[in-house]
């Protein structure tokens, strides 16, 4: 019987070393000793610094992949620049540690694959560990995320969490140069720019459907205060609540873009750096989830479905459609909010989570 390990003692283990985005490297290892330490053997720099982790059953029989992300966020305090993980990421490394070591020597047949993904928050790992072949043996994939207390209320769990498209764009507009006193002679990028984020905004999809498009970032300077700056840079965050719309949504994005710039004479350039797809979840599977939590912590633990972000964790069923996935919400009292540099929780919840955790992989694997 392997050493059983408490979530809270983990992540605060873990809240102390944030690492950002493929940088990992004293999380992962502290993630493959815990592992190894149970008994189970790993793979690490899988997808980069990821860890993989099997537990295997004495009988034949599918594989269940049990996902946690690893990394921090970015934050600059007083003007210096530091990781913070307050995304909640080293909780959900915790609950997965935590109930790796209560399924070694229980699982019957087929395989619990833990799998312990980096770069989550620049949305890079989950295709980083694909291209690595981390779904080839994968038929049933389970996630899980702390969530705010706006979504989810303390020790209430819900069965899925109905995250969004989510895909950052970036605008390169270039217009002429010109001397300020006579603006005629140039492009005015910063014009072009503003009538680009107006026109982003007039976009209308089917209003049945969940949507967004807002610019986070506006960058034009010439150096000096008198000359007509020749280029802008501009970011937008696009969000959408299926993946159909989220095409249609970057198509309309596009058009109204580059043919705003070309009515001022300029040119526009649209890059899509980064994307992750809205949640696609196996109905049987979440609901195999709801059942857990119910028979668990009882109905009123049940919370109705939640929403908000995007995650990664999607691109795994877009790149294997057969794989069965659910992915569930941990209400922890989480405030001011995810992404706040402040943001504090009460782990004591973490135990919620651990336990789906293992009731799951005992109805998936038997």
């Amino acid at each position: 019987m392997s050493k059983i390990l408490d979530p809270v003692a983990l992540w605060q283990d873990l809240h102390q070393i944030p690492e950002l985005a493929m940088q990992e490297v004293k999380t992962s290892a502290y993630v493959a000793k815990t592992l190894e330490d149970l008994g189970i053997p790993v793979t690490r720099n899988v997808g980069g610094t990821g860890v993989v982790g099997y537990i295997r059953g004495e009988e034949p029989g599918p594989v269940l992949m049990l996902r946690a992300d690893m990394d921090a966020l970015p934050f600059t305090i007083d003007g210096k620049e530091c990781a913070i993980h307050a995304c909640g990421h080293d909780s959900h490394t915790a609950m997965l540690l935590a109930a790796a070591s209560r399924l070694v020597g229980t699982i019957k047949k087929g395989a619990v694959k833990l799998v312990f993904q980096p770069a989550e928050e620049n949305i890079t790992g989950a295709a980083a560990m694909i291209k690595d072949g981390v779904l080839d043996d994968v038929d049933y994939a389970l996630g899980a995320h702390i969530r705010p207390i706006q979504d989810v209320p303390a020790g209430q769990i819900c069965a899925g969490v109905m995250h969004s498209a989510s895909l950052t764009t970036f605008v390169e507009i270039e217009g002429r140069s010109a001397h300020a006193a006579r603006p005629h002679l140039g492009i005015n990028a910063i014009d072009v720019g503003t009538a680009v984020v107006q026109a982003v905004q007039a976009i209308w999809l089917n209003p049945a459907g969940v949507w967004s498009m807002k610019c986070t970032q506006f960058h034009a300077d010439a150096g000096a205060t008198n000359t007509v700056p020749p280029h802008a840079s501009l970011t937008f965050d696009c969000r959408a609540g299926t993946n159909a719309l989220a095409d249609e949504l970057r198509a309309a994005f596009k058009r109204a873009v580059e043919n705003t710039a070309a009515a001022f004479g300029a040119k526009a350039v649209v890059t899509e750096r980064g994307s992750c797809p809205a949640a696609e979840y196996d109905e049987d599977f979440k609901a195999m989830v709801a059942e857990s939590i119910v028979s668990l912590f009882g109905k009123e633990a049940l919370a109705k479905d939640c929403g908000g972000g995007g995650e990664d964790f999607h691109n795994f069923k877009m790149a294997k459609p057969s794989i069965k996935a659910a992915y569930f919400g941990v209400g922890v009292g989480a405030t001011p909010g995810l992404h706040a540099a402040n943001m504090s929780f009460d782990p004591k919840y973490l135990e919620n989570g651990v336990k789906v955790f293992v009731d799951m992989t005992h109805r998936v694997l038997g």
